[in-house]
Order: structure tokens, then sequence, then C-alpha cells
């Protein structure tokens, strides 16, 4: 399959927001691939033996994005931040539904450090962490997308930038704050 242009993928996200069905249908192979990416991504630090599988994922926040009829895509990066922001509220949904946050569950506290957030390791309490997040966005909402695209996300520091509209440097003084808050908050629960 030939790579795409992110111009190419961002001409079909707004001829499709502008009714043009058949712009959905070429789109959908070309970002079918980086959902794939994202949702290994959050897969990769779900604990061992969840019932939930990548493809599931993807295709559970592919139908959720084809249903959002209302929403004006701008370009890739903002459909890619929503797919991150929908996938994340997929996996805490599903964690709460299989009881994990209720008495405990069997989910394992843990401390955020810098590890947590970059780390392959199947070990965060992402309820916790949601938590958390909801936390923070209620007073610093720009700081907690930060932390959702960049950890949630996988988007660079760059591509966090553009979809937040700030610098770079903003995004990399956001996502330190961020982080250290959030160690704070989930030491304390």
């Amino acid at each position: 399959m030939k790579q795409s242009s992110p111009q190419e993928i961002s001409a079909l996200l707004r001829a499709w927001s502008s009714g043009d069905e058949s712009a959905l249908n070429r789109l959908t192979p070309l970002v079918y691939e980086e959902l794939h990416r994202l949702a290994h991504g959050y897969m990769r630090r779900e604990r061992a033996g969840h019932t939930l599988q990548t493809t599931a994922l993807v295709n559970e926040a592919y139908m959720r994005l084809v249903d959002a009829n209302l929403v004006q895509w701008q370009d890739r990066t903002h459909f890619f931040g929503i797919a991150a922001k929908l996938m994340r509220r997929i996996l805490v949904d599903f964690a709460r539904s299989r009881d994990y946050q209720k008495r405990g569950g069997k989910l394992r506290k843990v401390v955020l450090d810098e590890a947590l957030l970059v780390s392959p390791e199947p070990q965060e309490d992402l309820v916790g962490l949601d938590d958390a997040l909801n936390a923070l966005a209620e007073f610093d909402p720009r700081k907690a997308r930060v932390v959702e695209l960049r950890h949630f996300g996988g988007l660079s520091v760059e591509e966090t930038a553009e979809v937040l509209k700030v610098s770079g440097i903003t995004v990399i003084r956001d996502w330190n704050i961020a982080r250290l808050w959030l160690l704070n908050e989930l030491q304390r629960a």
C-alpha cells in the first residue's frame, strides 16, 4: 500500500465532513494502519490477559468515529487526536464495566513516574489514571489534553503542538508539569 500524505488524509477528512461518502471509502484504508498502531500502544499498557483485543479496539473506535456525523474534521492530526480520546474512553469504560474499580477490583496500585508514561510494561492503573486526568482537566484542560495526546495517542511533541495550536516548548512544559501533578495525584490515591 502506498504511503499517504497528511495533506491527502486531511483533504479526504474535510470532504467526508462535507458529506462526500466516497471520501470515507477512500479514507478508511489510509487511516486504518495508524489507528491500529494507536490501539496497539494502548493495549501494550493493559494487563496481561485483557479480553479486549487490539483489532476490537480499532473497530469500536472506528465505528464511533464514523458515527460522528457532526464533527467537522480539520485535518489528520485532529482526527487522530479524537481517535486517541475515543480509545481511551473505550478502555476506561471497559475497565469500569468489568468492575475493576469497585473495592479495588483486580487493579493494583502503581506509582506514576517517568517510566510509566513511556513504558511498554502493562502496569498502569488505567481507571486511576483516567480519574487523575479528569481531575487535572477540571482546572487545566490543556495539560490534560497534552498527556492524553502524548501518552495515549502516541503523538510527538510537534504533532501535539499542532493539535493544540501552541508551540512545542509549551507542550514540553505542560507535559513535564502534568506528569508531576499526576504523580502526586496517583500517590495520594
